[in-house]
C-alpha cells in the first residue's frame, strides 16, 4: 500500500473514533510511538495522519504533552439570509468607517476591529533577511527606476506555479503585480466602469470594496447572500434580466465578513451568468489560501472560460500587511488594468516583488500556511466560545470557513452602532454591521477580528462587550421594543 494511503487510512479510521465517541472530547490520543508499533507504521506516516486530523480540527497537539481530540465550540443560532434594498443606491461610509479604524489605534484599545494578524503569526525574521539578501544580490535595483517594467518575471513565475492549486494555471501573460489587493481591485474597476455605474455587491460587502465604490462615484446594487454558501446566483440573475449592472464585486473564498466559501456549482453558474451578459467579475481572494477545509477552495476564475474573472488578491494576510504586494489575474481586461496601474502608480517595488518570489519558491509559505490555516480556524472558535458565553441570549454568529473575522447578528433590541461609543470607553473596538451595506442595514450586527491569539485579555474584551450589549437589549426591551 502506498505511504499516502496508510496515513489517509489512519486518519479516517482516528476520525471514525472521534465521530463514534470512543475517543471523546478531551480524551489523549495514543502516542506517536505507540501508533506506529500498533499499526506497524513509521513515525512519520502517524505524523502525517495526525496532521491531517490536526487541519480538519478534529485533534489539536499540546506541547510536550501529545495529541487531543478538540472540543467543538458550542453552536449559537446560525445566522439567516437577509432581503437588502432592490434599488441601487450611491455609497456613503468613508468618513464613518475611517473614524472607526482611528478609534481602533488608540493606545490600549483591545484589537476586535481592523482584520489585521496578529504580528507573532508572521514570518517577520525571516522576511528581514530576505530582504538583506535580495538587496545585496540585485543592488541595481536601489539605483535604476523602471516606470512601465512593472512586472518581476521572477514573482510572475511563482504566482503561475501557485496557481495550479487554484484550477488554473494563470496565464503570467495576464497577471498584473500591483501595491496591493486594494489597489489591484480598484484598478479592475476604473478598467470597467465609469461613475454613474452600478456594481453589484454581496450583502454585507466588505466595507473596503463599498468605500472604493464611493471613491470612484459608483452606485452599488446590494445582492442578498447566503451565510452558508455565499452571493444567491439566482437574485443576481433576475436583477441583471435589464442590463444595467456594470460589473460584479465579491470575495467568493472566505467573504469578508461572513467568512463563507461558495460552493463550486454556484461558483460555475456565477461565471457562466456573468459572461453570458457581458458583467466583468472583480474578484478578491485574499482569503482563499487560509481555507478551513482540507483542500484549497477554487475561485470563480477557475471555471471563467470567457476572460470575464479578475481575479485580484495580496500576501498581507499571510505574511505581513507592510509588503504591499498584490496582484491581478485580469483576463481580457489586462491591458486597460495595465494602463491604469501606469498613469496612477508606475511599477510597484522591485525589491519587495524579488523578496515575496523567493519565499514563495522555498518550502515556507506552505508551512506559513498550515500554521496560519490551524490558528486562525482556533481563535475564529475560540471567539465564537466567548460570544457564546458572553453576549446576550438570542444572538447569531456566522460559521466561517476562512479567514480570521466573526459576523455577529446581535437580538433585535441591540444595536452595536449605538452602542460603538460604550465600547470605545471600555477599551474595545469592533465595526458596525451597517458599514458593510450601503443600505445602512445590519445595525444589530458587528464584525470581530480573530487575527490575534485569544489571551486572557482578548476573553475579558468580549465580556465587556457582551455586558454593553446586554444594557442596550435591556433598555430596548424597557421601552417596549421601540428603537
Amino acid at each position: 500500500m502506498a505511504e499516502e494511503l496508510r496515513y489517509e487510512k489512519l486518519a479516517g479510521e482516528l476520525a471514525g473514533l472521534i465521530a463514534s465517541g470512543v475517543l471523546a472530547c478531551g480524551e489523549r490520543l495514543p502516542s506517536l510511538r505507540r501508533l506506529a508499533q500498533e499499526r506497524r507504521l513509521s513515525v512519520s506516516t502517524v505524523v502525517q495522519a495526525l496532521r491531517q486530523l490536526e487541519d480538519r480540527g478534529l485533534v489539536e497537539a499540546r506541547p510536550q504533552s501529545g495529541y487531543f481530540v478538540r472540543r467543538p465550540p458550542p453552536r449559537l443560532a446560525e445566522l439567516e439570509t437577509r432581503a437588502p434594498p432592490e434599488a441601487a443606491i450611491s455609497v456613503d461610509i468613508s468618513q464613518r468607517l475611517m473614524r472607526v479604524l482611528q478609534a481602533s489605534n488608540r493606545p490600549g484599545m483591545a484589537p476586535l476591529a481592523a482584520a489585521l494578524p496578529a504580528n507573532e503569526l508572521l514570518p517577520v525574521t525571516a522576511l528581514h533577511r530576505l530582504y538583506a539578501g535580495v538587496v545585496r544580490r540585485h543592488p541595481q535595483l536601489l539605483a535604476t527606476a523602471a516606470y512601465l517594467q512593472m512586472d518581476e518575471p521572477a514573482l510572475l513565475r511563482q504566482l503561475v506555479r501557485r496557481s495550479l492549486v487554484w484550477g488554473g494555471p494563470l496565464a503570467s501573460e495576464e497577471l498584473v503585480i500591483t501595491n496591493s489587493c486594494t489597489e489591484a481591485l480598484s484598478l479592475c474597476l476604473r478598467a470597467v466602469t465609469k461613475p454613474g455605474d452600478t456594481v453589484a455587491v454581496e450583502s454585507p460587502a466588505y466595507y473596503l470594496m463599498l468605500q472604493l465604490l464611493e471613491m470612484l462615484g459608483l452606485k452599488a446594487l446590494e445582492i442578498p447572500t447566503d451565510p452558508r454558501t455565499g452571493l444567491s446566483v439566482e437574485a443576481l440573475e433576475l436583477a441583471s434580466r435589464g442590463g444595467g449592472i456594470a460589473a460584479c464585486l465579491l470575495v467568493a473564498n472566505g467573504s469578508n465578513p461572513l467568512g463563507c466559501v461558495m460552493p463550486d456549482d454556484k461558483k460555475r453558474r456565477l461565471a457562466a451568468l456573468t459572461a453570458a451578459r457581458g458583467i466583468p467579475l472583480i474578484e478578491d481572494d485574499i482569503y482563499g489560501d487560509l481555507h478551513f477545509s482540507e483542500q484549497r477552495p477554487w475561485p470563480v476564475k477557475a471555471f471563467d472560460t470567457a476572460g470575464n474573472v479578475m481575479l485580484c488578491s495580496s500576501f498581507s494576510k499571510s505574511l505581513s500587511p507592510s509588503l504591499r504586494i498584490g496582484f491581478v489575474a485580469a483576463g481580457r481586461f489586462r491591458s486597460a488594468v495595465a494602463l491604469h496601474k501606469t498613469m496612477s502608480s508606475g511599477a510597484t517595488n522591485p525589491v519587495t516583488q524579488l523578496v515575496l518570489a523567493e519565499f514563495l519558491e522555498s518550502s515556507a509559505y506552505e508551512r506559513q500556511l498550515r500554521q496560519l490555516r490551524r490558528n486562525y480556524r482556533r481563535q475564529v472558535e475560540a471567539m465564537q466560545d466567548a460570544v457564546a458565553r458572553h453576549f446576550p441570549a438570542g444572538t447569531r454568529v456566522a460559521q466561517p470557513q476562512a479567514g480570521y473575522v466573526l459576523w455577529v447578528e446581535l437580538p433585535e433590541g441591540c444595536d452595536a452602532s449605538r452602542s460603538y461609543e460604550a465600547a470605545l470607553a471600555e477599551k474595545v473596538a469592533y465595526v458596525p454591521g451597517e458599514l458593510f451595506s450601503p443600505s445602512g442595514m445590519y445595525r444589530n450586527c458587528l464584525r470581530l477580528n480573530c487575527g490575534n491569539p485569544h489571551t486572557p485579555q482578548i476573553e475579558d474584551a468580549v465580556l465587556r462587550l457582551g455586558r454593553i450589549f446586554a444594557a442596550g437589549n435591556a433598555r430596548h426591551s424597557r421601552a417596549g421594543g421601540n428603537p
